[in-house]
């Protein structure tokens, strides 16, 4: 079966994820292969994917060009590929989600098909070209697989009944019910955004998967959020997007709980220093200072038991959640 291949004259990659590539020594490596490894349509296997998840992770940008990611559900088949080039997804976001008013004809979109049983995932970059009372239509604009590392196993099953709906609590800090959540986290979904120009087909709004071992985000003195960034498949289309535009969105899913939170933040790469040498198996540590919170108590309609922690953890080290403040300077 022949894949189908990146079928533009720019690169798949804009300046921002080049300029990143440049710095990590991965760019040669890349151009080599950038139009086998980002296609402007889906591939078969992607297609039959997305039809069999519970969820995708989704991102979207607000009326303050804000970045959020967010979660939208339903029994496997409501995303289903109309052809190759479109994705419809028969869901909504829920009222209270800060994605709920970015769904709508002509915006951006990012979304990550995420299979936490296989620890499978694939990546869809677009744009949205329909909107009804039902859902979204989505027209591809990317289309690219990720490897399995960091993602950890878990067994995905319905709430056990549905909450009363809680109104969400939204504030420009953290409290200590989010602080906490965001301590015991091994996974986080971020959001970010950027385009090079009007009329490219590289850029546009992206979500992205992150793991670790319990508490591997940490908080800093300041109230800074630090997440290491460990060695991945070297597109850098996350960091390439904060090289660009500093503004992402965080998602801590509790898949115990059902309770998410999202949190707008505004970020910084940092390449080097004591703060990078301090997280064993660390590249780079992405710092980022909170500006808005958003905590939805049990609105995820799913739960998901861990089974088996991902075996590329093994090279990343313990830390504590607060480094010390003569590091984080």
């Amino acid at each position: 079966m022949t894949l189908p291949v990146w079928p533009h004259a720019e690169s798949p990659f804009h300046s921002g994820e080049l300029e990143a590539q440049r710095r990590a020594g991965t760019a040669a490596q890349l151009e080599a292969a950038e139009r086998r490894v980002i296609r402007a349509q889906m591939p078969e296997q992607h297609r039959q994917f997305f039809a069999q998840l519970p969820f995708l992770v989704a991102a979207a940008v607000d009326a303050e060009g804000r970045p959020w990611a967010s979660l939208l559900t339903g029994t496997p088949g409501f995303a289903r590929a109309l052809d190759a080039a479109r994705l419809r997804i028969d869901a909504q976001a829920a009222p209270g989600d800060p994605i709920a008013a970015a769904l709508v004809p002509g915006a951006d979109i990012g979304l990550l098909g995420i299979e936490l049983e296989t620890r499978r995932r694939n990546r869809m970059n677009g744009v949205i070209v329909g909107a009804d009372k039902a859902g979204i239509t989505v027209a591809v604009l990317q289309s690219f697989g990720n490897c399995p590392r960091y993602i950890q196993q878990r067994s995905v099953r319905p709430a056990p009944g549905q909450a009363a709906e809680v109104a969400p609590i939204v504030s420009d800090t953290l409290d200590g019910l989010a602080t906490a959540q965001i301590g015991r986290a091994d996974t986080l979904f971020i959001a970010t955004h950027h385009h090079d120009a009007p009329g490219l087909h590289n850029g546009g709004t992206d979500v992205s998967h992150r793991g670790g071992k319990p508490g591997f985000v940490g908080i800093d003195d300041a109230g800074r959020l630090l997440l290491p960034d460990f060695n991945g498949n070297a597109y850098f289309n996350t960091v390439g997007n904060l090289l660009r535009n500093p503004r992402a969105g965080l998602l801590f899913a509790d898949f115990d709980s059902g309770d998410l939170l999202h949190v707008g933040v505004r970020a910084e790469v940092l390449w080097d220093g004591p703060l990078v040498a301090r997280y064993a198996g660390a590249e780079r540590v992405v710092r980022m200072t909170v500006e808005k919170m958003v905590r939805r108590p049990g609105a995820l309609p799913l739960r998901a038991a861990l089974s088996t922690p991902s075996p590329w953890l093994a090279d990343t080290g313990e830390w504590p959640s607060t480094p010390a403040a003569c590091d984080v300077a």
